[in-house]
């Protein structure tokens, strides 16, 4: 393979193994600073770096009067409340359960493509969504499926990022008609932007500011992680590689991002890796695969 052809590659696995970290460094935030505050923080370290590529890459233009206000919803779905509903969440959850349960954001995404746009739905594609949500039950009830069945589904921050899932899937079918118009990252520049902005509101309103001090060294470097690495070079490396790849082909590397947490999440956090999470998972990326085969 040669230089050129290979970046791309290198780009995509670079986003996801990014992202997959993302949890533990949320996991940490949020152990020193409120989740409004964690959010406000990151957006406003990632949001210039986006900014500083659409310049660069000359794609910058304001959106047109009628589309603030759907830009602005988008925010409001796609990162003040799909990050405040994550950062809540990871103040119980363990960031293994969360990257899991995250990954099944595609299945819900098919199930409103064909509930709302009326897109079609094979009957291995509607086997892998009950496939999928299998892998969540086993995972969140921790292989004990007859506490889940009797009503405790696991944490309370389990729910939240179960929600966050379902969540992203509603923003993911609303972006489609952004996505025609504009290119990906100048949409997600203004769609980052506006939700950073209503965030700010919570933020100030609840005295944000006055919590920054409150991160140690840790505290700051998983900060860092989630403003510049996760929110700013990540999607920039993401975008290009599906400006290069196969969409087919730069989704598969998503398969990686909740492997990659597991592991971080077992060296840095001492999250046990057990056989739950490990069948669970499985089962969970069966469930994708089958939703999105062709």
């Amino acid at each position: 393979m040669s230089k050129s052809r290979l970046v791309p590659y290198l780009e995509a696995l670079f986003a996801v193994v990014v992202w997959g970290g993302s949890f533990i460094a949320t996991k940490i935030a949020v152990g020193q600073m409120s989740p409004v505050a964690v959010v406000w923080l990151r957006f406003a370290m990632g949001i210039p770096i986006l900014g500083a590529a659409v310049f660069l890459r000359r794609q910058f233009a304001w959106p047109k009067p009628a589309e603030w206000g759907y830009f602005a919803l988008l925010g409001f779905i796609g990162i003040s409340f799909h990050q405040w509903l994550q950062s809540n969440g990871l103040q119980t959850a363990q960031a293994t359960t969360t990257a899991w349960i995250v990954s099944t954001a595609p299945v819900f995404i098919a199930l409103l493509a064909w509930m709302v746009l009326k897109e079609r739905i094979t009957l291995v594609q509607g086997f892998g969504v009950g496939v999928a949500l299998l892998g969540v039950i086993v995972v969140v009830s921790k292989g004990n499926l007859g506490n889940f069945f009797a009503g405790q589904f696991g944490v309370i921050g389990d729910f939240l990022i179960f929600i966050s899932a379902i969540n992203w899937a509603v923003f993911s079918i609303l972006s489609r008609r952004g996505l025609k118009e504009h290119p990906s990252t100048r949409m997600t520049f203004w769609v980052m932007t506006l939700g950073w902005l209503i965030t700010s509101v919570a933020f100030f309103t609840q005295g944000g500011p006055a919590q920054l001090p409150r991160l140690d060294s840790r505290g700051w470097v998983a900060m860092i992680f989630l403003g510049i690495f996760t929110t700013g070079l990540a999607y920039i490396a993401w975008f290009d590689a599906l400006a290069t790849l196969p969409a087919t082909q730069t989704g598969a590397f998503l398969y990686i991002e909740p492997l990659t947490s597991m592991v971080v999440a077992a060296l840095i956090l001492g999250e046990q890796v057990t056989w739950a999470s490990l069948l669970g998972g499985a089962v969970i990326l069966l469930g994708i695969w089958l939703v999105n085969r062709e």
